[in-house]
């Protein structure tokens, strides 16, 4: 047994169950073991699966503390996902009495549908841990989350030209927020990948320096494979002979929302199409092949300036010192979304005034969207990594 934090004795089993998959120790994480993935193929837990897992575990531990459960649910994990408990569980999460911190000051209470999703879907993977056996663990349905309006793509080009002005000039600061010319730089590089390639924030956020092409004329992403393009989901659909909704609903993880046996279609019409490929490569043009060089001699700079030591692989790096350490360490997600956020807000401060000027959207997906990026059709040449 392993020594956690919970005093009560299935959420203690829980934990245990969890640490096989998702070891919170460095030196254990290679050796984690596999979970069963969305199409039934053994996958092993990504960091940030990981992390919000746990956070499940810590939201078990307070619902036990405060709500009404059934007694066999604080002494056995498998108890916790018999029906009565997870419905108790449920409501105590949706009304967010299960927050580890208090809501902001005009914050809502309650949890949005995405974080309920993440919840939900953390719950699926939890259940299969203690009873792998069930096939009738209670989840409950949340509605699909309206995507926001994407940038009209008739602007992109005014956004990037804004933010390499932007770049060029000298120091922002207003109400607190401060760009520096460090920040400027990377933030222009970001966006002009973005307008490239398309890629989601993680994605973005994963680039190393191995994923440009020589001369920065080129940038590889790995795509998130069960979120593959519309005419994957189409085509599969059509042997499987049903519709586009449903296979994206088992691409995506959400196999409750389909039969079991148009679940099995749909997995085997999947086996006869064509594997996405590992690395999808976009063409950099121009002015974003000099906006990642600029990128990159600052880049070159923090680390040749501090005291980090070896290969630091990671395009994106921090420009400050943060908890995580010195300037230059790897950028993660989360860093890299608030960095777009503080950008964009900064970028229509300057050009509120500007006539015929739309405010920009601060999360980057709604930017994404509004891009068509076409892949090239050969792998370029590769580049040496750089430090």
């Amino acid at each position: 047994m392993h020594q956690h934090p919970y005093r009560i004795r299935s959420v203690s089993q829980l934990a245990d169950a969890l640490i096989r998959v998702a070891p919170r120790s460095a030196e254990l994480w290679e050796a984690r073991e596999s979970v069963i993935g969305p199409v039934g193929v053994p996958v092993k837990l990504s960091h940030g699966r990981a992390r919000q897992l746990w956070m499940v575990v810590g939201m078990w531990d307070r619902a036990l503390d405060i709500g009404q459960f059934p007694e066999q649910a604080h002494h056995t994990a498998a108890q916790l996902f018999t029906t009565p408990a997870l419905r108790a569980f449920w409501e105590l999460a949706r009304a967010g009495g299960l927050r580890k911190l208090a809501p902001e000051q005009g914050r809502p209470a309650e949890l949005p549908l995405a974080t309920l999703r993440i919840v939900r879907d953390c719950l699926k993977i939890l259940a299969q841990l203690v009873s792998p056996d069930r096939t009738d663990v209670w989840l409950p349905s949340i509605p699909q989350t309206d995507l926001k309006p994407a940038v009209r793509p008739e602007t992109l080009g005014t956004l990037y030209r804004r933010l390499a002005d932007l770049a060029a000039t000298g120091p922002l600061e207003r109400d607190g927020i401060a760009l520096s010319f460090e920040d400027r730089t990377r933030l222009l590089a970001m966006v002009a990948i973005v307008l490239a390639a398309a890629p989601r924030s993680g994605e973005l956020a994963a680039l190393r320096l191995t994923d440009l092409a020589p001369d920065e004329q080129a940038v590889g992403l790995r795509r998130r494979q069960q979120k593959g393009p519309p005419n994957r989901a189409e085509k599969i659909a059509e042997l499987a002979e049903v519709g586009p909704a449903s296979v994206r609903a088992v691409l995506w993880g959400q196999r409750h929302q389909v039969s079991e046996a148009t679940y099995q279609r749909i997995v085997a019409a999947r086996s006869t199409v064509d594997p996405l490929p590992e690395v999808e490569w976009y063409a950099l043009g121009k002015g974003a092949q000099a906006a990642v060089r600029r990128w990159l001699d600052v880049r070159r700079q923090l680390i040749d300036s501090g005291p980090l030591q070896g290969g630091q692989t990671g395009l994106w790096v921090t420009l400050v010192p943060t908890k995580a350490g010195p300037p230059g360490i790897t950028l993660r997600p989360q860093g890299l979304t608030q960095a777009f956020a503080r950008g964009m807000t900064a970028l229509n401060w300057l050009m509120g005034a500007e006539h015929g000027w739309e405010p920009m959207p601060t999360r980057m997906e709604q930017l994404r969207r509004a891009v068509t990026a076409v892949p090239l059709a050969d792998r370029p040449a590769h580049g040496t990594e750089q430090t």
